[in-house]
């Protein structure tokens, strides 16, 4: 269960003050309804974690509910990865319900209004109605079939339920008010025709309930206590209100929607059908790519749910829309990492350096710590040998002061390893440097309790033995637009932004008991940043992704 102590958001402060007015605490119920249209992304976060968090501190149920009313965009793919998103999350819900799954009653209520003369069946075309709605300063006029009888109007909508009219030709419309200032009061449409075939009920229906119709009824049917939705849905509170006073059952609890504000994130889009586009387009390979702000994607390029659960409780719960950095997100994984994950030796862009002086063909295995922040993490032995790389940005010919890595005529020390000095280096025909020659101090072993040992220098780099290193594919992720707001610029397509660096594909050379990494195995490339196995890897081919550097490359960015 939450704090208590904690300081509450407004939406808790709803829950508190309805309990203060003698709401029955054993009557509360929240739920997450998420439409089977494409896949969760981080801004679903905040309303899985506001909603499941709710039931966690009032030790409330809290449903799945999918809103399944359109099934030319639905698929059972999509309900399968929100399931597993949440469980991921690690979040486990009270029931498992589908709109569909109130069909039947949904269609009974709209007899039932129709019969009270509340609904009836328009057949204008849409660009017809559309005209008749008015404006926001002008109201609309009724439509020539509002005062339609109700026996025509249930023998129409019979005709429909029965498929006997096309895609297009009939809804059913509530009928409210056509002068309201608010024009989703003015006779919203209930149902309209599809012919297509359903991810649960096939072809058993012709014609789909809209959402507004759909959700509070659901939220009714259900007894959930409060509805949470995000601000673009508060103007559909009166109309949610309308559609339960119909069939309200004083005996019953009443749903009461309230509206937070959407957390957007920087340099990225949350829109599903804009990230669909980037699917369908190719910009990405798929839903769970890694540079996709979607769970799936934030899962595979190795975040950990608990790191994701601290970002949405940082950044709260507020009524007003706003952009939250990335690098706020980036933050709290690579906090929880640096706790969690082993730290190992990796070299992504290879130089080789030999030290002279080391007997050919010995090798020595060196104990390493797998975790300084986590005393129960153990150790592991490292091969050392008289060959090994070192990332090529490491070693200079000539450098200022303020350069510690290697340079000729200078010492570092290896970590878990040896000192080592720079006594020359060997080029290819065009003067790039490809080996460099160095001797070491045999004395100066890390732990050995030597006084060489605890002599100190001021660089220590990462290697990995030549003959001991497994190669791996690792792919280096980055931000996938260039733009913070990629979507909010009216005279420019939000694929304009796309980041062209956004993925590097390298060799790289790791140490050798990697090669047993499992898929999503977590760690951290010393000095590189923290990595993952990807679902591509095998056995015959390790494939590690960039989840996070160890610093936001981002911010020296922005100061410039």
């Amino acid at each position: 269960m939450s704090d208590d102590s904690k300081a509450l958001n407004f939406i808790e402060h709803i829950v508190e003050e309805d309990l203060a007015n003698n709401f029955p605490k054993e009557q509360l119920r929240f739920r997450f309804p998420p439409e089977p249209n494409g896949y969760l992304h981080i801004g679903h976060a905040s309303s899985i974690s506001l909603n499941f968090g709710l039931g966690l501190r009032y030790n409330a149920p809290v449903n799945l509910r999918f809103d399944d009313t359109n099934p030319a965009k639905e698929e059972q793919e999509f309900v399968d990865a929100i399931k597993k998103d949440v469980k991921w999350l690690g979040y486990t819900w009270d029931t498992e319900r589908y709109a569909s799954d109130y069909f039947q009653q949904l269609y009974d209520w709209a007899i039932y209004l129709i019969k009270n003369e509340k609904a009836y069946v328009d057949n204008q075309s849409s660009e017809e109605m559309a005209a008749q709605k008015g404006t926001p300063t002008q109201p609309g006029t009724n439509s020539p079939n509002r005062d339609r009888s109700v026996k025509e109007n249930l023998a129409l909508f019979n005709q429909m339920k029965n498929g006997e009219f096309e895609e297009g030709t009939h809804v059913l419309r509530a009928k409210i008010d056509m002068t309201s200032s608010n024009m989703l009061m003015r006779d919203p449409i209930m149902y309209r025709v599809l012919h297509k075939a359903h991810h649960r009920t096939n072809t058993d229906w012709c014609i789909y309930p809209m959402y507004d119709w759909t959700h509070g009824e659901s939220d009714y049917i259900e007894q959930v206590s409060h509805s949470f939705c995000t601000l673009e849905f508060a103007m559909h509170r009166e109309l949610y209100d309308w559609f339960l006073d119909q069939v309200y059952d004083a005996k019953k609890v009443r749903p009461k929607q309230r509206e937070f504000a959407r957390r957007n994130l920087s340099h990225t889009v949350v829109s599903k059908r804009k990230l669909a586009q980037l699917v369908e387009n190719g910009v990405v390979d798929s839903w769970d790519d890694p540079r996709m702000p979607t769970i799936s994607g934030l899962r595979r390029r190795g975040y950990t749910p608990e790191s994701i659960r601290n970002f949405t409780e940082t950044i709260g719960i507020a009524k007003r829309d706003n952009l939250i950095d990335v690098s706020l997100l980036e933050f709290q994984v690579r906090n929880h990492l640096n706790k969690v994950a082993p730290r190992v030796m990796a070299v992504l862009d290879p130089l080789k350096v030999v030290i002279t002086n080391y007997p050919e063909g010995e090798e020595e295995w060196l104990d390493a710590e797998n975790n300084p922040e986590d005393e129960s993490a153990g150790s592991r032995k490292v091969p050392f040998s008289r060959e090994f790389y070192i990332e090529k940005e490491d070693f200079r010919e000539e450098a200022n002061k303020k350069f510690f890595r290697l340079k000729l005529g200078k010492e570092v020390r290896l970590k878990n390893a040896y000192i080592i000095k720079a006594e020359s280096c060997t080029k290819d025909t065009d003067g790039n440097i490809i080996e460099v020659q160095c001797t070491y101090d045999p004395k100066s072993k890390s732990g050995s309790g030597t006084e060489e040992s605890l002599r100190k220098v001021k660089g220590t780099l990462h290697w990995v033995s030549i003959k001991h290193a497994v190669e791996a594919e690792v792919r280096l992720y980055d931000r996938l637009f260039t733009d913070e707001s990629p979507d909010t610029h009216k005279d420019k397509d939000f694929l304009e932004f796309i980041n062209p660096d956004s993925l590097q594909v390298i060799k790289g050379f790791l140490e050798p008991h990697l090669k047993d990494a499992k898929i999503g195995d977590r760690v951290q490339f010393q000095r590189l940043g923290y990595f993952c196995v990807d679902t591509d890897s095998s056995s015959e081919k390790l494939v590690f992704n960039k989840t996070v550097g160890l610093r936001d490359s981002w911010a020296k960015i922005a100061e410039k």
